[in-house]
């Protein structure tokens, strides 16, 4: 099999590949449109953790950076002039597929600040901002799934913003998220806005879930315990899709769904494989199943095209075996619920990081620009 023929057949059976990356240099030297065209990538999602690591390398921001400094900037819109540089024009790049795809792939995810993820007001706020200074429509804004989140989401899409709710980990969480966009949609159409013209993501995250998990499985380090290791985040995506398929097949969903609603699409995040004894695709291979979008790093992106398997759909119908795998995990002394909210408390926190680590470097290049 060649190395299209792989990615062509993820593709077929459902799966949009987004690209958990960007960068001015991809941008500037068409990597990203290569990527697209060569490499069936219809999609985009940026972080924090993203846009630090693309600022701190090479030149590609300099012209940007002396213009900022040159109007005396102040380091919080230089960090939003440049994030939502980059993601503009990448909603341009997309654009062709945004259109061919009516709508739903060629999207690319801008994310409101995580050390807003506590407040819901400020969240809103951020989320129209961005929608508007982008001003693009294939535009998503990220919004994290906090206890704070979930009601931004609402609003947000309420106001016809389209949303990318990220930082999902737990199933009770996740009914959480699917309410709010339920919710949402019908406030929208009340405030006047067309269904169709909004879009969502419900990004899962999944290897985070195996490295918590399998360190506290080796802790535990019974013979039971050590078996369960590396099962955890496929069965716990597998009860997401499972309860996916439950809200989108119920009658609040299908009274949507008249109006020109479209379902929120599963997103598999975090796909790129952290423990080096496991398959570096198994996060792809193992979550194939028809409408949802598995954004992986270029790393897993070109392992998967070099050596993946599309092996049919790997989800559907296995809620009962999953569910087992949890039974398992309990059984061994983990504690399933605290697994979820370290994992969100972790997550926002390195995010939080990322940013302030973003804002550093920017103050660094503003002052040296001086």
């Amino acid at each position: 099999m060649s190395t299209n023929e792989r990615l062509a057949a993820l593709a077929a059976a459902g799966v949009s590949i987004w690209l958990d990356d960007l960068s001015r240099e991809r941008l500037r030297t068409g990597n990203l449109q290569e990527l697209i065209r060569d490499w069936y990538v219809v999609g985009v999602t940026t972080n924090p953790t993203i846009f630090a690591a693309a600022l701190a390398q090479g030149d590609a921001y300099d012209e940007q950076i002396r213009e900022l400094a040159a109007r005396g900037a102040s380091v919080e819109d230089a960090v939003r002039e440049i994030t939502v540089t980059d993601v503009r024009d990448a909603c341009d790049i997309f654009r062709e597929t945004w259109e061919s795809t009516g709508g739903i792939d060629g999207r690319v995810s801008l994310e409101v600040d995580p050390g807003l993820a506590h407040d819901t007001e400020a969240t809103v706020a951020q989320a129209l901002d961005l929608w508007k200074a982008v001003d693009r429509p294939n535009l998503l804004v990220k919004i994290p799934a906090t206890e704070a989140g979930i009601p931004a989401i609402t609003r947000a899409l309420a106001e016809g913003v389209s949303v990318n709710v990220t930082l999902i980990f737990s199933i009770e969480r996740y009914r959480a998220v699917m309410e709010a966009y339920l919710a949402g949609l019908e406030q929208a159409a009340a405030n006047g806005h067309r269904l169709g013209s909004i879009e969502s993501v419900a990004s899962f995250f999944v290897s985070r879930v195996d490295t918590e998990v399998d360190n506290r499985l080796e802790k535990i380090g019974t013979r039971e315990a050590l078996e369960l290791r590396g099962k955890a985040a496929i069965a716990n995506a597998r009860l997401a899709y499972a309860a996916y398929q439950e809200v989108f097949a119920g009658e609040r969903w299908a009274a949507l769904e008249q109006q020109g609603a479209r379902v929120q699409r599963p997103l598999w995040a975090s796909t790129g494989v952290k423990n080096p004894e496991y398959p570096d695709t198994m996060y792809v291979t193992e979550l194939v199943v028809a409408n949802t979008v598995n954004t992986m790093p270029e790393k897993t992106l070109k392992a998967f095209a070099d050596h993946g398997e599309v092996l049919g759909d790997r989800v559907t119908g296995r809620a009962a075996e999953a569910r087992a795998v949890f039974d398992a995990l309990e059984r061994v002394g983990i504690d399933v619920s605290d697994v979820f909210r370290t994992l969100e408390r972790e997550g926002v926190e390195k995010f939080e990081k990322s940013w302030q680590e973003l804002g550093e470097t920017v103050r660094a290049q503003l002052d040296a620009a001086e």
